[in-house]
């Protein structure tokens, strides 16, 4: 277990408080944008495959007391969460993002805040949180906890860490771009800031998004051990 909480100790400092602070600016200050981020991918990667396998033996041990227990409500709202995590990280992904990695130049588009950056100008990162938040309501094992646990705090902080460095980077054209919008989910619509539109959000991501949903809660016991399916 110590070398779980070790592994997912450094992935979130390399995230939380090397790529999103002045550590960051004065890496690549130093030692160019391009080398910095090879490095970081490659340190991100690195780091999540020995978290996977950290993960792993920590499940294994007779250390990994288990807290609480999945049921039938919690398998339900679990299933609804991923859901909800899928129609958020999909269209994130897909969609032009200033606060992805080197598409800053899309704050250069008059229309840039279209589709899903008017629920949220971090759906990929939210759609992690409510991924994570799903799993550790149904896996109550200590292992878990930590994983799961690190994943939901690394996109609920990612997201003000982002926030922060493009402000530094871009200055009053990132305000007038986050003056638009909103970090938490629907906040700036409920402000009466942004307009919800399904359509710009695009019919075949959100498609996409519960197809991809329904293959994996069907693929779940295959893919990962666990039945995900009451």
């Amino acid at each position: 277990m110590s070398i779980l909480i070790l592994a997912a100790a450094v992935f979130l400092a390399l995230h939380l408080l090397v790529s999103g602070t002045r550590v960051r600016d004065a890496l690549t200050g130093r030692i160019g944008e391009g080398l910095y981020m090879g490095l970081f991918s490659l340190a991100s990667v690195a780091g999540l495959i020995w978290l996977g396998f950290a993960f792993a033996a920590a499940r294994r041990a007779t250390t990994d007391d288990v807290l609480w227990d999945i049921t039938g409500p919690t398998r339900g709202l679990q299933l609804a969460l991923q859901l909800i995590a899928m129609l958020l990280i999909l269209p994130g992904l897909t969609t032009p993002n200033p606060t992805s990695v080197r598409q800053e130049a899309t704050l250069q588009k008059v229309d840039v805040v279209q589709g899903m950056l008017r629920i949220t100008r971090h759906p990929f990162l939210w759609g992690v949180a409510v991924w994570a938040l799903g799993h550790l309501i149904v896996n109550g094992d200590a292992a878990s906890i930590v994983l799961f646990g690190s994943m939901l705090a690394l996109a609920l902080f990612g997201t003000a860490s982002i926030d922060a460095k493009r402000r530094r980077a871009l200055g009053k054209t990132w305000d007038a771009f986050a003056a638009q919008t909103s970090n938490f989910p629907f906040a700036a619509i409920a402000a009466g800031r942004q307009r919800l539109s399904l359509g710009e959000i695009g019919w075949w991501r959100i498609a996409l998004a519960v197809g991809i949903w329904g293959v994996l809660s069907w693929a779940h016991p295959f893919l990962f051990g666990v039945r995900a399916l009451p």
